[in-house]
């Protein structure tokens, strides 16, 4: 069937054309149009030297026509342009700014092929002379720009330290010398092993020693090894690359040693790292280099890392479960935080500070303790320590009415019967630890801690043996996570 005068327009683009025949006519017609719409065009050939340039693009730059730039370099006419970049990658660049003098120029470039798809050269065109005609655009991205960085001022104040070593509340001989050896610490950029009982303010103080290093000013970034489930722990340290595992996200994720990069990881419950990522964990040390799950490159590192631990590290290298060589890698300097017992004198102060900072929070006005409530308070044993402390206080905000609560509001939050403990403490000795744990409800009544603390105790050795001492079987079997197994372990003083 043959083609009729309606087939055809007055540009010869016929019905069926083919592609070859399409492109031999629409691009002459293309790149006229683009010559006449922009302000300005120019080529180069393969070596960057200019082989044509519009007459309106030579009257912009200050020259008399197109022909004086023929044969230069396209860097020599045009100082800040790209178009070598073009030629060399063959990648087009559709929207930039080019800097001509106290002017910005929008352009765009694109290469120029042969038929047999090799690069010859590159066309770039001046969309406008003035960038106030992409005003409206440039102002989107301008508040997209000013959101970014809010977001990300947001994200590292969410990640500086917000503790200092002032902030560990405690003017005993114990408090006083933990504080000193933090202090040191902070002058030195070297590993730090925190050592203590669960809620004796490890973190606390490692946010102290971040911010009185010379590394204050970088990240803090705190991570609690017992919290991650053990599947999740090599992707939250070290990251993922792009689809590094089923669910893994498209996008490469940073680990939380390059969040800390410049900074401080903190890593707590540290006893807790299985021993594939102990050999991991060892390598990222000592080369100061990660490698993100699924990836085979290497990122270098400058961060400092503070570990910490409530459980026996020596005698878990002894039985296996924890590196030796890991052990003295973190072990550099080594800080024994003391227990809440140990330094009873400073429980008034440190309750003090509690109930101030609980009020604050909580818009009430701050909690008062008669004497014989504080008595009581020094006479406990507190294997939760401070944050035992704490939540008690807290619960004891709830119960409060008016005027100074008493110890038999107290005794009631601890779980012992008031009214007896109200007659034994009240002329007790704050600063005897002696006196404080020689106190008792009554000589012919067992205190209900003392009770509840057996019946644990018996559990937990009940468990252990049913599971042939597999710990983290027991605490499947218990309903509890393992790093409170090994709490309540560590408190009845069950090692084995």
């Amino acid at each position: 069937m043959g083609l009729s005068a309606a087939d055809l327009d007055e540009n010869g683009l016929k019905i069926g054309i083919s592609p070859e025949h399409f492109r031999a006519v629409a691009m002459p017609l293309l790149f006229d149009h683009l010559n006449a719409q922009c302000e300005g065009t120019v080529a180069i050939n393969r070596q960057a030297r200019i082989v044509w340039m519009s007459d309106k693009y030579a009257s912009k730059i200050g020259l008399a026509d197109g022909r004086s730039a023929l044969g230069r370099e396209i860097e020599e006419v045009l100082p800040s342009s790209r178009l070598r970049e073009v030629v060399d990658s063959g990648q087009p660049s559709l929207l930039d700014l080019m800097p001509f003098g106290d002017e910005h120029f929008v352009v765009t470039r694109i290469p120029l092929r042969d038929d047999d798809g090799l690069v010859v050269g590159a066309l770039g065109f001046v969309l406008f002379d003035r960038a106030r005609h992409l005003k409206p655009l440039m102002e989107k991205y301008g508040r997209l720009q000013a959101r970014l960085a809010e977001a990300e001022r947001a994200l590292l104040q969410a990640r500086r330290a917000r503790y200092t070593i002032a902030n560990f509340i405690g003017t005993s001989a114990l408090a006083t010398e933990i504080k000193r050896q933090a202090r040191r610490a902070a002058q030195l950029d070297a590993t730090v092993l925190l050592r203590g009982e669960t809620g004796t303010g490890k973190e606390l103080l490692a946010q102290g020693i971040h911010n009185l290093s010379a590394r204050a000013d970088g990240p803090f970034v705190a991570v609690n090894m017992a919290a991650v489930p053990d599947n999740l722990v090599e992707a939250e340290l070290f990251g993922t690359a792009p689809g590094a595992f089923t669910g893994a996200d498209r996008k490469a994720r940073l680990g939380k040693f390059e969040l800390a990069n410049g900074g401080t990881l903190f890593l707590d419950e540290i006893g807790d790292l299985s021993l594939p990522l102990q050999v991991k964990l060892l390598r990222v040390l000592q080369e100061q280099q990660v490698e993100p799950l699924g990836s085979n490159q290497v990122r270098p590192l400058d961060v400092r890392v503070i570990a910490a631990t409530h459980v026996d590290l020596e005698a878990r290298v002894a039985e296996g479960s924890f590196r030796a060589d890991l052990f003295y890698r973190l072990n550099v300097l080594a800080l024994r935080v003391p227990s809440l017992r140990e330094r009873r004198e400073d429980i008034r102060a440190l309750v003090e500070a509690l109930l101030d900072d609980i009020a604050a929070r909580s818009g009430q006005r701050p909690l008062e303790l008669a004497d014989d409530a504080l008595a009581l308070l020094a006479a406990q044993p507190w294997p939760g320590n401070v944050r035992q402390l704490r939540n008690l206080l807290e619960r004891a905000q709830l119960s409060a009415d008016s005027g100074p609560l008493d110890a038999g509001v107290l005794a009631a939050l601890l779980g012992g019967g008031a009214p007896a403990v109200v007659k034994d403490v009240r002329d007790a000795d704050l600063g005897s630890p002696r006196k404080s744990a020689a106190m008792r409800l009554d000589e012919g009544v067992e205190p209900l801690a003392d009770t509840l603390a057996r019946a644990e105790c018996k559990a937990l050795l009940s468990a252990l043996q049913a599971c042939g001492g597999n710990r983290r079987l027991a605490a499947s079997r218990l309903g509890i996570s393992r790093a409170g197994l090994y709490a309540k372990l560590q408190q009845h003083g069950i090692e084995r």
